[in-house]
């Protein structure tokens, strides 16, 4: 008789640091900087640096449990761990799962805006290729498709500071172009800072995609925080510095139109090679558009191993194939999905369903937080903060979602 496949518990500090900065930029600043302007205007780098300030208490909540309960399916195990309801965390978790197949959509259409640079092909035909290609990566192994997703993310993290650098004269107006970026106290005015905020909200998501490898951590406890913590705070300093540029280098209806905004600013910036420039950086979005979705990808499908696993799903969902070791019929479906809901929804709307589940999930992760560490103040040998972190993060989830809602003004 064999032993069951298990996953394969191969990641390092370094490489699930990597991965979870891959899933935030790759998702975020290369595909939404253009359409947060839209609506924030000048006040964008302010829309981006609320959604940090919103996530951040999220994300130590998700750091703390995640070292109490390292586990697949992660938010789904939470919730029942603090409510023992199987109806509420089966449904987080398929929410979870819905957020990764739409997140991945989302970064599919953006992918279409940057490869029309380099070559026009049929908008369906490239989503097409671009899921089933990351689809077939992500059921090869772990290690592969991490170590793929590390190398990406050095690539793309280096596209963002080559934009600061090319661009970096614009910071000379800074001083007399101060007064633009603090905004008004009218209502319509932080009525788009506020919808620019929540788009950018998605912009983050990515650190609570960590936790459900947790299973193929080393030392996950202790790792996986430090990890979650570290891509936080890189991907809010590179985000507001490229959202400080792009409004200072750009006038916003320019930056609001482009379907590559990032490029623009480049093309903007560099008179004298701007064709050279704007193809280099247009590749690098191009590469950090691709990191994204392959990470969702995995993911998603990881998720609907670790409820399989705990009886939240059929049981079906978390077969493990003995070579690759990998979850197939998972990867499998959740490429089916995506490529769905990438041929059939635009980018805006795909952003706003993401980050609307997302702030949902966050408000009852943190809620069960609080719960946990009522009942249990500190497990030994995992990491804790204090109990107004979750408190915080919960309001401050709750709050922006019924302001995003209409309920509140």
């Amino acid at each position: 008789m064999t032993d069951k496949p298990t996953l394969n518990r191969s990641l390092s500090l370094p490489l699930i640091t990597f991965y979870g900065l891959g899933t935030i930029i790759g998702a975020g600043i290369y595909v939404l900087i253009g359409v947060v302007a839209s609506k924030a205007g000048m006040f964008s780098p302010l829309a981006f640096l609320l959604a940090a300030f919103i996530a951040g208490f999220t994300a130590f909540s998700y750091a703390e449990l995640t070292s109490r309960m390292p586990r697949s399916a992660g938010e789904a195990v939470y919730i029942q761990e603090a409510f023992g309801k199987r109806w509420l965390s089966s449904t987080i978790g398929w929410s979870v799962v819905a957020i990764g197949l739409v997140s991945s959509a989302t970064i599919a259409n953006g992918f279409v805006g940057y490869l029309g640079i380099f070559i026009q092909v049929p908008e369906w035909l490239a989503i097409t290729c671009l899921v089933l290609t990351l689809g077939l990566i992500a059921a090869i192994g772990i290690s592969q498709s991490v170590w793929m997703a590390t190398i990406i993310t050095l690539i793309e993290i280096g596209g963002l500071i080559y934009i600061l650098v090319v661009a970096g004269d614009n910071f000379s107006q800074l001083p007399e172009r101060i007064p633009e970026l603090i905004p008004t106290f009218e209502i319509s005015t932080w009525n788009g800072i506020f919808v620019g905020a929540f788009l950018a909200f998605y912009a983050f998501i990515g650190f609570e995609d960590m936790v459900n490898v947790a299973e193929e951590v080393k030392d996950a406890p202790r790792t996986l925080p430090t990890a979650i913590i570290i891509a936080l705070v890189v991907s809010t300093i590179l985000y507001l510095a490229i959202a400080l540029v792009a409004v200072l280098a750009l006038p916003i209806n320019d930056l609001a139109s482009s379907k590559a905004p990032l490029a623009l600013i480049v093309e903007h910036s560099v008179e004298s090679s701007g064709n050279t420039s704007t193809l280099f950086i247009s590749a690098i979005s191009l590469i950090a558009v691709i990191n994204g979705a392959l990470i969702q990808i995995i993911m998603a499908s990881r998720v609907l191993y670790g409820m399989g696993n705990t009886g939240m799903a059929p049981r079906i969902f978390a077969a493990i194939h003995p070579r690759t070791q990998t979850p197939l019929l998972s990867t499998g479906l959740t490429v089916i999905a995506i490529l769905m809901l990438a041929l059939w929804l635009p980018l805006v709307t795909l952003a706003q369903t993401t980050s609307f589940i997302t702030l949902a999930i966050f408000a009852v992760v943190n809620l069960s937080l609080i719960r946990l560490k009522l009942r249990t103040p500190h497990v030994p040998g995992t990491v804790h903060y204090p109990l107004w972190v979750p408190i915080m993060g919960a309001l401050l989830s709750i709050i922006f979602l019924a302001i995003q809602s209409g309920i509140a003004t």
